[in-house]
This record gives structure tokens, sequence and C-alpha cells, in this order.
């Protein structure tokens, strides 16, 4: 995925932070503060939901369920997984880390594959999240893998545009946040890289971007496996290659962008008003009605 810049001659600061590369635009160099503010913001996001760091909260629940106090964004990520759970008929689901953990997704990114494992299919009732407390009631392990990272775009987003005038670009790994002018982006083939099946011009708005030629490794059957997984059975998605997602903010796009992987994601991206596009893997193309994407191939299918 690619943009245009913000302004002339715009600052740009790259780092790597909770595993992919983060790139913030500004019209002026961000100042010292702030940069040690958003590293702050995003090390705590990372402490209380990565399920890849010993010390985490996530990690604690998972080896000691129990109640614990509830970390900030607990409320607006769950409820939001409430919604994308009952949409796409438990296909996504925040307990689903265990089935990530045995297809080689896990802690130390074996990608040694020992099978399809479902997740629990009563999440609701083995955890809550309610009265700023965090409750596991039976080993399991969260992982919010599904809108995680567009909540954490958000948030840097909410560091730089308080420090920052003019126009911000905040770009982690792809899912990124404009506020500002319009910027022009890219959206990159998944099945070549170097190649785009369109642009989409983003103004004050987020795009969040998913596709199974990320993160996807072999399976012990010979066929590929892939960081998206059905909940309902710990298998791999087989029918989409990738989305692409437009909304007000970044967790919402990172959110439809999982969900179009599955039956009830463009209902869910309807109520919720947010535009999208989606490759299946035989290469078609759908997307929402009224989309604002520019694509490059011939548009065969409409998706209502």
């Amino acid at each position: 995925m690619t943009g245009g810049g913000v302004g002339a001659a715009p600052a740009v600061w790259r780092f790597d932070a909770i595993g992919t590369g983060w790139e913030v635009v500004t019209a002026l160099e961000l100042p010292g503060p702030a940069r040690a503010e958003v590293l702050r913001v995003i090390d705590a996001f990372d402490r209380a939901w990565s399920r890849f760091r010993g010390d985490s909260t996530v990690r604690g629940l998972a080896r000691r369920p129990r109640a614990v106090t509830a970390p900030p964004d607990a409320v607006p990520m769950l409820d939001a997984f409430a919604a994308l759970s009952e949409a796409t008929g438990g296909a996504v689901n925040p307990l689903v880390g265990g089935s990530l953990e045995s297809r080689g997704y896990d802690a130390s990114y074996s990608f040694r594959d020992n099978g399809a494992v479902p997740a629990p299919p009563d999440w609701r009732e083995l955890l809550s999240w309610r009265e700023g407390v965090l409750e596991l009631h039976q080993p399991a392990t969260i992982d919010v893998g599904a809108l995680g990272k567009g909540r954490l775009v958000d948030l840097v987003l909410a560091v730089v545009g308080a420090a920052a005038t003019g126009d911000v670009i905040v770009d982690a790994g792809g899912d990124l946040a404009v506020r500002g002018a319009p910027q022009r982006i890219g959206l990159e083939h998944p099945f070549d890289s170097r190649r785009a099946i369109g642009l989409w011009e983003v103004t004050d708005a987020a795009l969040c971007a998913s596709a199974t030629n990320r993160r996807a490794w072999p399976a012990s059957t010979g066929a590929g496996l892939h960081h998206v997984l059905d909940a309902r059975t710990g298998e791999p998605v087989r029918t989409i290659a990738a989305t692409w997602a437009v909304a007000g903010d970044a967790m919402t796009a990172d959110a439809i962008a999982t969900a179009l992987f599955f039956d009830g994601g463009p209902r869910l991206a309807h109520e919720w008003k947010v535009e999208w596009v989606r490759m299946t893997t035989d290469g078609r193309l759908e997307w929402s009605p009224g989309c604002g994407a520019d694509l490059f191939v011939r548009r065969d299918t409409v998706a209502q």
C-alpha cells in the first residue's frame, strides 16, 4: 500500500513496533516528547493485549484465568468483537488465539502446524469485560488481531494530532489513518506485491487492509496456512484473498477488513457505513455500493 506525502518536504518518522513497520508523516518534525509518548502508548497497548510477550495481560490470563483490572480499550474492542461475532455467525472470535497457536502462529513464531482447533464457540460466557474488570473464566488465549492494530493506529493518531499542526498520516504496515489533505493510497495486489489493483483517495479517514499472502506459512498437510482463520473450525479462509475498508476510524476499518473474509461482513459494513473492496481467491473483485475506490481491473462482480 502506498500513498502521497503530506505537503511539501514532510517530516517522516519510521520505526518498528508490534512486529510491523510504522511511518508517521507530519508537516514539521514531531517533537521529542510527542515521539516518546507515541512509543509509550504502543508499549502500554502491547503489554496489555499481545499474546507474543510473556509479561502481557493476555498471556497472564491464558496461564491463569481470573478477573483483572480491565486494560484501556477493553470495552470498545470487545464490544466490536461481539458485533463481529454476531454478524459472521461466530467466524470472528477474540478467543481464537489458541487456534492460531495450534496452526503455528504462536509466541515463538514456530509455524509448526499441529492441526485445526476451533475456538470456544461460547466465548461470550467465558470472557466478560464490564465495570472496569476483564475476566476470563476458563483457560483460553485472547487475540485481538481482528481489530487491535487499527485501534492502536487511532491511539497513535490522537497523540500525533495533538502535537502536530497541519496534515498527518499514521501508517502501521498498511493500516493507516489520514488527517488533513486527501491522500491517494495504492491497493496492493494480493498475488503480486509489485502491482496495485487500484487507488483510493482517503480524506480525514482510515484505510485498513488484510490479505492472506501476509503472515502465511506451509501446513503439515502441504496446503498453505495464513493468519485469517475461521474461529468455528480453526481452518484458514480459502475463498477471499484480500480486503480493504475505509471508515472514520482505523479500528472500525480494521474490524470490517476482517469481517469481509466471511459471510455477513458486507452487511455489517453497510450497517456501520463502511466502504470496502475485496478480492476472491479466483481473482474477482467485489465492492460496496458507492465505493470511492478507483479500481484498475474490470468490475466483474458487484456485491450488494
